[in-house]
């Protein structure tokens, strides 16, 4: 086991897909010179090169229907959204192209493409970039939507989702891009548990808390505070 924040998980998880399979693009403003505006990305031009870490120009649409073209090619793009609210510019690209493009051939084309959202509040950010648009893809067939809440989690959902031949709206909560935990490193991915399966982090016997994100460690702590105060929650 390694200790590392979520963020580094997820360059790691990134870092780790590169090497397994070369087809395994990333696209994203930034992502490249800088390592992305969280640092995600750090490092893996100088591994990788320019041709497979590609700073795109500010325009979303063009970054996700380029990704298209690519998966037709059959490369796996990874695409970094700068932020949340950034995405819309694209959501033409996600729910009419990206979304359908399988079943419109009827399996003959794959859309492998598995877009990077930073998302949600608890940073302080102004609108744009502390928004949550997850309702508008979880309702959009053909799309599979995960969001992460721990190291762990991300480390081995992202190199699931890059590695699924379904297109993938992965959801990174910004507020936990700091937070440590755990991660392992050498687990077989053929062993983990299915990419989006939900799982019990604390057993009980009087209420379920239903939830996802960085809201999992919130309510976690909720149900601290309850058997603080005398619940019997176990």
């Amino acid at each position: 086991m390694t200790e590392m924040t979520l963020g580094k998980a997820l360059g790691a998880g990134l870092r780790q897909a590169m090497r397994d399979d070369d087809r395994v693009v990333l696209l994203g403003e930034d992502i490249g010179k800088l390592g992305g505006v969280f640092r995600i990305t750090d490092g893996l031009l100088d591994e990788f090169g320019a041709a497979r870490v590609i700073d795109t120009p500010l325009a979303e649409s063009g970054i996700v229907g380029t990704a298209v073209g690519l998966a037709f090619r059959g490369y796996r793009p990874v695409v970094e959204i700068q932020f949340d609210g950034f995405v819309y510019p694209a959501f033409d690209q996600i729910v009419a192209q990206v979304a359908k493009l399988h079943y419109r051939t009827q399996g003959r084309v794959k859309m492998p493409i598995t877009i990077r959202i930073p998302w949600a509040g608890g940073i302080g950010a102004a609108e744009h970039h502390s928004e949550s648009p997850e309702a508008y893809f979880v309702h959009t067939a053909g799309l599979r939507v995960i969001a992460v809440s721990n190291p762990e989690d991300a480390y081995r959902s992202l190199r699931q989702a890059i590695a699924s031949d379904d297109p993938v709206i992965f959801f990174e909560p910004k507020r936990l891009y700091h937070h440590k935990g755990d991660v392992d490193l050498d687990a077989p991915l053929a062993d983990a548990p299915p990419m989006g399966l939900a799982r019990v982090v604390r057993n009980g016997t009087d209420a379920t808390l239903i939830t996802y994100g960085a809201m999992v460690a919130t309510a976690l702590q909720a149900a601290e505070a309850a058997e603080d105060e005398g619940c019997p929650w176990r």
